[in-house]
C-alpha cells in the first residue's frame, strides 16, 4: 500500500461551533487523525458518539468533563473517551488538539 500524504493546506476547515474549528487529516479504515482548534472560551456542549476518542494538547488549556469527571488539560497531556460516553468541553485560551477516533467518523471525512 502506498502513503497517501495530507497536507494541511489542502484540508477545508469546518467550523463545527462558533469559535471551534477543525480539519480532517488522515483516516483509514480502522483510525482517523482530527485537528481541532478552539478559540478562548469557546465550548464544546456535552455529547457522545460510539468512537473511541484519544484527545492530545498541542497547545492551551482544555477542561473536558468527560462522564461527569472534569479533568484539565494542557500541553502534552492525553486523555481517552470511551465510546458512547457523555463529554464536553470548555477552552480556557486559544487551544489546538489532535484527535483520534477509532473507528474513523464517517460525519467528519
Amino acid at each position: 500500500m502506498k502513503p497517501e500524504i495530507v497536507r494541511k493546506e489542502s484540508i477545508h476547515p469546518v467550523e463545527m461551533l462558533p469559535g471551534i474549528v477543525r480539519r480532517t487529516l488522515a483516516y483509514g479504515d480502522r483510525g482517523m487523525l482530527v485537528e481541532t482548534t478552539l478559540t478562548k472560551g469557546a465550548e464544546m456542549p456535552e455529547h457522545k458518539h460510539p468512537h473511541e476518542q484519544i484527545t492530545y494538547v498541542l497547545r492551551g488549556k482544555l477542561e473536558l468533563v468527560i462522564g461527569g469527571e472534569p479533568v484539565i488539560l494542557t500541553p502534552g497531556d492525553s486523555v481517552l473517551v470511551p465510546g458512547n460516553v457523555p463529554h464536553s468541553g470548555i477552552a480556557y485560551e486559544e487551544t489546538v488538539v489532535l484527535d483520534t477516533f477509532a473507528p474513523p467518523r464517517e460525519d467528519y471525512k
